[in-house]
């Protein structure tokens, strides 16, 4: 399974770009699609459309609910990212991800390489 971050969703939904034709290819390959609640409720802030929503909708697959135990691995995971001022939503997304047992696809990688260490998956790409 590919968890999806806001950053490639977003970049996904531009028609043409590198990040939706990756998206399409896993569309393609019937590769499972996935982004937390986290990530679902940044991409709703937009700018979006309701038809931007309604295609979020039906190419993402599943929206992961964030739980407890996603709340505690989210504390350590900030911890050990070195308690970056903004990048809880970051530790969240990882969190969930790491539950999952997925693979992150993200525009920023940098923003998550803290996190291997403790389990989190970067799927490699530039989009």
């Amino acid at each position: 399974m590919i968890h999806l971050d806001t950053s490639l969703l977003i970049r996904a939904l531009v028609p043409g770009t590198s990040a939706d034709k990756q998206l399409r290819d896993w569309l393609r390959r019937r590769v499972l699609l996935g982004v937390s609640a986290v990530v679902w409720a940044e991409f709703l802030c937009g700018p979006v459309d309701e038809h931007e929503v309604q295609l979020a909708r039906r190419v993402i697959g599943e929206r992961v609910p964030f739980n407890a135990d996603d709340a505690e691995l989210s504390a350590r995971l900030f911890n050990l990212g070195g308690r970056r001022r903004g990048s809880m939503a970051d530790c969240m997304i990882a969190a969930t991800t790491i539950r999952c047992d997925a693979s992150l696809a993200t525009a920023n990688p940098d923003d998550f390489h803290k996190l291997t260490s403790a389990g989190l998956k970067i799927l490699p790409g530039t989009w």
